[in-house]
């Protein structure tokens, strides 16, 4: 806690901001340093870490600690900076090809581990550092410079991927909507443990209005499905369309042809998962009907807490450790 006031600009470093005019990643930017200027944290106990991406230079452009780590590693060495000083905030930023192609490994078994990590996924939907391959998320027959023909690769669907992976806490917001991003950063600081947001990002260059659907002045309305905990889920401009979840996953269907108690009431804090999966199987991708706001926050011991436990119940047993002890404790060899 601080008694210091903060503004954004008490977040903002002296390194000057460099994406690609119009990119989405700026107002990325600017709703995380607004959010953090709110809390009553010192800035110094904030980390940043990222991997390799337009969006691993978040790190250089919010004044806090943090660290530019190497390809798809970001969680991996958060994973560290978290368990071993359980006091500090650790946000990983990360893109659709640093975390779900390279780094897909340290994702899953961090969500599996429920260390507490904030992690932001900005997901475009291509690889835009090295000029526009297609990503793991790159939609089918997504024609690029390495799939001149289209893509043949089924793509990730990120919130599945991370509610599969035992997440306790999954959601996904878009880059331009300021105020929903700022609700989902701090429903994320909140949680304790693994939380993953997927951050729906336009890349202007190399895969421009790919989110046009959810966007749109024309279009927004008729698309996103807004969640809400304990409220049933409806949209649409005049709320015509609604959600229902049974044994056969997740459907959209007309509210006027089903009855207000068949409509799935929204309950991310539920543990069972499967509605919060089916959910996410709504869309594949931000094309027509799909869910934003938060699918998954439950409540499971995180890994750090468990990890400072077992240190509390090591040295109550056996006192302090002693390093060269455990280096001969067995398990060496004598080489001639």
């Amino acid at each position: 806690m601080t008694d210091t006031k903060y503004t954004r600009s008490d977040f903002q470093s002296d390194q000057e901001v460099r994406w690609c005019p119009g990119c989405g990643d700026y107002t990325i930017l600017a709703s995380v340093q607004n959010f953090l200027a709110t809390l009553e944290k010192d800035k110094h106990n904030h980390v940043f870490i990222s991997g390799i991406g337009c969006a691993s230079r978040f790190p250089y452009y919010v004044d806090t600690y943090g660290m530019h780590s190497i390809h798809g590693r970001a969680p991996a060495i958060a994973t560290g900076v978290a368990t071993a000083n359980p006091d500090l905030t650790v946000w990983v930023v990360s893109g659709d090809g640093d975390a779900l192609s390279i780094g897909g490994n340290h994702l899953i078994h961090t969500m599996r581990r429920n260390v507490n990590i904030k992690m932001l996924l900005f997901n475009n939907q291509i690889y835009g550092l090295t000029k526009g391959q297609y990503s793991p998320t790159s939609e089918l027959g997504k024609r690029t410079k390495t799939s001149p023909m289209g893509s043949l690769d089924q793509p990730f669907n990120p919130t599945s991927l991370a509610i599969a992976s035992e997440a306790t806490f999954v959601a996904r917001t878009i880059d331009m909507d300021r105020n929903h991003t700022t609700k989902m950063l701090q429903a994320a600081y909140e949680h304790d443990g693994a939380a993953l947001i997927e951050i729906y990002q336009n890349c202007n260059v190399f895969n421009d209005k790919a989110f046009v659907q959810l966007t749109g002045r024309e279009e927004r309305d008729t698309n996103r499905i807004n969640l809400e905990a304990g409220q049933p889920i409806k949209f649409g401009a005049n709320q015509e369309f609604a959600v229902v979840v049974d044994g056969n996953g997740a459907r959209i269907v007309a509210t006027a042809d089903v009855a207000e108690a068949d409509i799935h009431v929204h309950n991310p804090s539920n543990p069972d998962p499967s509605a919060a999966f089916a959910l996410s199987r709504l869309s594949h991708g931000p094309y027509g009907p799909t869910p934003i706001g938060i699918f998954r926050d439950v409540n499971r011991p995180s890994y750090g807490d468990q990890v400072q436990q077992q240190l509390v119940e090591a040295h109550a047993k056996k006192g302090p450790g002693n390093i060269k002890d455990l280096i001969r404790s067995g398990g060496f060899w004598t080489v001639d």
